[in-house]
Formats: C-alpha cells, structure tokens, sequence
C-alpha cells in the first residue's frame, strides 16, 4: 500500500481527531487527490527537520492513517481540515518527490479488539472526562466518551501533555492494556516530578 506522508511536529492515534491549516502546494494537491479517491494520507511524527519547506531529514517510522472528515476555507484564506485517525502503519519504504511530497510504502499494524473498560479504568477515565472541558478539546470534540479500553486508550495518549517520543512508543503497543498501563506509569512519572 502506498501513502503520501504528511509528517507534523504531533502524533496521531486511531479515532482522534487533528484540525489542519494547508497552504503548501504539495498539501492541497495531496488532499485534493485524497478527496478524488476517497482515501487517507499518513500523519507521521518529525524527528529531524521541519514541518515547513523540505521533507524532513528524519522522522517517525510508525504513523497513523488521517481520513478527511470535514473541509473549509478558513479566514485567512487558507484550507482548513479537519481529519480522524485511522489505522495505524509503519514504513517500510519511501521516496520524496520533486515537489518535496513524500510516498511511502506501508504495512498496516493489527488492531487488537478493544476490551470492555472495568473498575480499573475509572481513574483514566475520569481523567479523560476532566481533559473534554478543556477548550481546545472541546473545541474538537473529543474526550467526552470511550467506549472501551483501545477508545481510552488511543484519547488519553492523544491529547495528555507527553513527549513525542513517549508518544510514539504509545503508538507502537498493539495492546490496549499494555497502552494504558503505559499511560499509568507516564502519569506517575509527571506526578513525581511534580512532587518532587
């Protein structure tokens, strides 16, 4: 499967959702294809570079599928979007175009099916529940429900303040237990530095 990368200064996970501004040429006739088509493009994470001008020295092998959910122009006149995360994939080759768009092979990654949320997921949940009145979340619409484990999960990873790179080994767990037991501990970690 080949997709064109969009690669960003964030990390997107499944079922979250990004606003976007587009002015470069290569964005807008990317998205213009991918609106032909009916398609997605792929959302991965910079490491080395800059999300303006040139594609990017160096960035993150494993991404996540964007789907175009919503469109307009913004009023500064540029195209605003607004896309949902899809699968997730990883690289396995890519090339840069003439216009500095990149092309990617990718293989999707398995989704594990998301398991009912108990007892034990209360506290994240709450968290999640807190984080939907902030403004920006509200301002996307997220936050306000998760319906299992992978749902919490993919939120809580999404819009908590962690590093890009904790982010993406977020992304890289397959399991949704594994991802929130990984969230649990990041938090302690936050806390006690906090605290300390």
């Amino acid at each position: 499967m080949t997709l064109p990368l969009f690669p960003l200064n964030t990390v997107l996970f499944p079922g979250c959702y990004l606003d976007l501004q587009l002015f470069e040429a290569r964005y807008l006739d990317m998205i213009g294809r991918c609106m032909k088509q009916g398609g997605g493009f792929g959302v991965v994470c910079i490491l080395d570079g800059e999300e303006v001008g040139n594609a990017p020295q160096a960035y993150a092998q494993i991404g996540c599928e964007a789907l175009i959910v919503d469109f307009k122009q913004q009023d500064n006149g540029l195209l605003g979007i607004r896309v949902q995360g899809g699968r997730r994939f990883r690289v396995t080759a890519s090339e840069v175009q003439r216009d500095h768009l990149i092309l990617a092979d990718v293989e999707w990654l398995q989704e594990q099916p998301g398991q009912s949320l108990d007892e034990g997921d209360s506290d994240l949940l709450a968290l999640l529940s807190a984080l939907a009145q902030h403004p920006m979340v509200a301002a996307l619409d997220m936050g306000h429900h998760a319906d299992d484990q992978q749902s919490l999960a993919n939120q809580l990873a999404y819009l908590l303040p962690f590093s890009e790179l904790d982010k993406l080994d977020l992304l890289e767990l397959d399991d949704p237990q594994q991802r929130l037991d990984a969230i649990q501990a990041l938090l302690d970690d936050l806390q006690g530095e906090l605290f300390a």
